[in-house]
């Protein structure tokens, strides 16, 4: 019997929907894999997305040279391979179509534009109560015994407050919005963050002519994509099932020494943890060298510290330097929204095995 608090003033205010199997909350990757999964297993599910498409940060908030930074062996979704006409690191576009056909195939059909408001486990009813808003202010909640969070890392931009951001003349941008450099050519751009996205903007800027600067603050793990030949991840992956963790970053450091050279010597300042190590603490992750670090080399990619202050269309950075630059691209990251709306205190389960 469900014991619903029936004086709650919210209760007849929205249409309640009973989804007798989990609620799945994102239709990126990894909530069509939790659906394909289930759907394989006869077991009945609702995929919630607050956007009107599936994975809505690859479709809507990445620039068009992104491509997988791993080999496709290692991001396939279970029981469906890339085909086999696919590069071993596939483009954006490839990477959308076949998360398309991915849904098509397991006749995945998400209930796009509804935005999870809160979720919220309900002791006296042993049952989840998940609240959405659509896009046309209509609001539902889903009564459900199960809940599968899929919203993923990145989730959220990351937008830092910076004296006299506001007041800089140039145009300024998060990297979600960034699609290509081509309109920048000749511009001087400040690039905000040295991760991942910090340095493939850096190099998009660099094939479109323009002349970027990126603001190093602090120390990041370098690494070429392939060693050897083979995969850097695949590598590591492989060391992990033999050798410790300390032992593997060690001699992967070794390794890139060897490939990469000092990388000190231009502004960029390895962590004392190793990048395994730091990405298991931290959850930062090592950028994986595809062209930037020559570009550094050859002078084309200024590395710059810290930023003090921006004036009418003026940086001043912490050791007194005053560039000049024309636009702003952030790559400060993102977060994961889930604290704002999973109402729960203690730690929640994000991993499903499927037996």
């Amino acid at each position: 019997m469900f014991n619903f608090n029936f004086m709650d003033p919210d209760f007849f205010s929205r249409r309640c929907v009973w989804v007798n199997g989990p609620v799945i909350v994102g239709a990126g990757p990894s909530g069509l894999a939790v659906g394909a999964c289930l759907k394989e297993k006869g077991i009945p599910f609702v995929i919630l997305e607050k956007a009107d498409c599936i994975a809505s940060l690859w479709q809507k908030r990445t620039y068009d040279r992104l491509k997988l930074h791993l080999p496709k062996q290692f991001c396939q979704l279970p029981n469906f391979p890339f085909p086999d006409h696919y590069p071993e690191y596939p483009s954006k576009k490839q990477f959308i179509d076949y998360l398309e056909s991915y849904a098509n195939h397991f006749d995945i059909k998400p209930q796009f534009n509804e935005c999870v408001q809160s979720a919220k486990y309900d002791e006296a009813c042993k049952l989840w109560r998940v609240k959405t808003v659509a896009g046309n202010g209509a609001e539902v909640e889903y009564i459900c015994q199960w809940i599968v969070v899929a919203t993923g890392e990145n989730a959220e931009r990351v937008v830092p407050e910076i004296d006299g951001l506001k007041e800089f003349c140039g145009e300024v941008l998060h990297a979600s919005d960034y699609k290509s450099g081509e309109k920048y050519k000749g511009k001087k751009v400040l690039v905000v963050g040295c991760g991942n996205s910090g340095m493939e903007v850096s190099l998009d800027l660099c094939n479109f002519d323009a002349h970027p600067a990126m603001v190093v603050r602090s120390s990041v793990h370098v690494l070429p994509r392939e060693i050897c030949g083979r995969s850097t991840y695949e590598l590591a992956m492989f060391m992990l099932k033999w050798l410790p963790l300390w032992l593997v970053d060690k001699i992967l450091l070794i390794l890139t020494w060897f490939i990469l050279g000092s990388i000190e010597k231009y502004g960029l300042k390895r962590p004392s943890v190793g990048p395994l190590q730091l990405k298991n603490q931290r959850g930062k992750t090592p950028v994986l060298d595809i062209g930037a670090l020559e570009k550094i080399r050859a002078g084309e990619i200024d590395i710059v510290p810290g930023i003090k202050r921006f004036t009418c269309g003026m940086v001043e950075l912490v050791d007194g330097q005053m560039l000049e630059v024309d636009a702003v691209v952030l790559a400060t990251g993102y977060c994961s929204n889930v604290p704002y709306w999973l109402q729960v205190r203690k730690m929640f389960q994000t991993n499903v095995t499927f037996n």
